[in-house]
């Protein structure tokens, strides 16, 4: 019997060094596996990064994704989780010409409805933010799509642990 494929967040806390996000991000090339986002930010400990990876594997495949990582990079802690395990949120920004905006009584619903923010507003375009789950986005951008979308840009997924992971006392032993 073959092993059901699932979707995992992995988080790697490291120290802030060059080139981290190509050799991470390698780990997984050489196995032919696909990232579906990736981001890379500061952590709450100052001098530590973190990456959050998102991908659609087996457990086996992903343990052994955390072996190497964990063999292969200087990293304070690796670790994986499944969709169950992690409160998660992309952002996206779309930029749209300014008229539908006063003229389309549509894309005001579609605002309100999508709890979607205004950041900006001009002459010749306005600047719409929204956060939330992937589909929820996927969902805006289908329904904006048939008024002309200018541009658009999306994060990869941010993530937090809903269990308590004792990340932060390892990371706080790092910083001393």
């Amino acid at each position: 019997m073959s092993e059901e494929i699932k979707q995992f967040t992995v988080s790697v806390y490291t120290e802030n060094n060059i080139g981290l996000l190509n050799r991470i991000s390698a780990i997984f090339q050489r196995r032919h596996i696909n990232i579906e986002s990736i981001n890379s930010s500061v952590s709450e400990i100052e001098g530590v990064s973190r990456f959050t990876i998102v991908v659609n594997i087996t457990e086996s495949q992903m343990k052994k994704i955390i072996g190497q990582i964990e063999k292969q990079i200087e990293v304070i802690k690796a670790f994986y989780h499944t969709e169950e395990e992690t409160i998660y949120q992309e952002s996206c920004m779309f930029k749209i010409k300014s008229d539908l905006l006063f003229e389309e009584r549509q894309i005001q619903n579609i605002i309100k409805e999508s709890g979607a923010r205004i950041v900006t507003v001009n002459r010749e375009f306005f600047v719409l933010e929204k956060s939330g789950r992937k589909e929820e986005i996927e969902l805006l951008h289908r329904e904006l799509s048939a008024f002309g979308i200018m541009q658009f840009t999306r994060s990869g997924r941010i993530a937090v642990t809903k269990d308590e992971m004792k990340i932060s006392s390892m990371l706080e032993a790092f910083q001393h």
